[in-house]
C-alpha cells in the first residue's frame, strides 16, 4: 500500500456524517497518546507549548537556586584551600 497523505485522510473525514466525528476524533486522540508514550522524556518535553516549557524550566531553576543556597557552606568548604599535588 502506498503512503497515505494528510489530504487523503481529510477527504475521508469530509465524507463522514457529523454524528461519527466524535468517534473518529477519539480514535485519533488515542493513537496520538499511544505514540507519545513511546517518546523519550526529552521528546515529550519538546511537544509541550513554549509557554509550558518556560514554566517548567523556571520552576526547575527556582528549585536549583534553593538547593544551591542550602549547600552553599558545604560547597565553599570543599572548594576552599590549595590545589596542590602531594607527590
Amino acid at each position: 500500500m502506498d503512503a497515505i497523505t494528510y489530504s487523503q485522510v481529510q477527504e475521508l473525514l469530509v465524507k463522514l456524517p457529523a454524528a461519527n466525528l466524535p468517534f473518529v476524533y477519539n480514535l485519533l486522540l488515542d493513537l496520538i497518546k499511544k505514540e507519545s508514550g513511546n517518546l523519550s522524556p526529552q521528546q515529550n518535553f519538546m511537544r509541550l507549548s513554549l509557554n509550558e516549557r518556560r514554566r517548567i524550566m523556571l520552576q526547575q531553576a527556582n528549585e536549583l537556586i534553593s538547593h544551591y543556597k542550602q549547600e552553599e557552606r558545604e560547597r565553599q568548604a570543599w572548594q576552599a584551600g590549595d590545589f596542590m599535588d602531594e607527590y
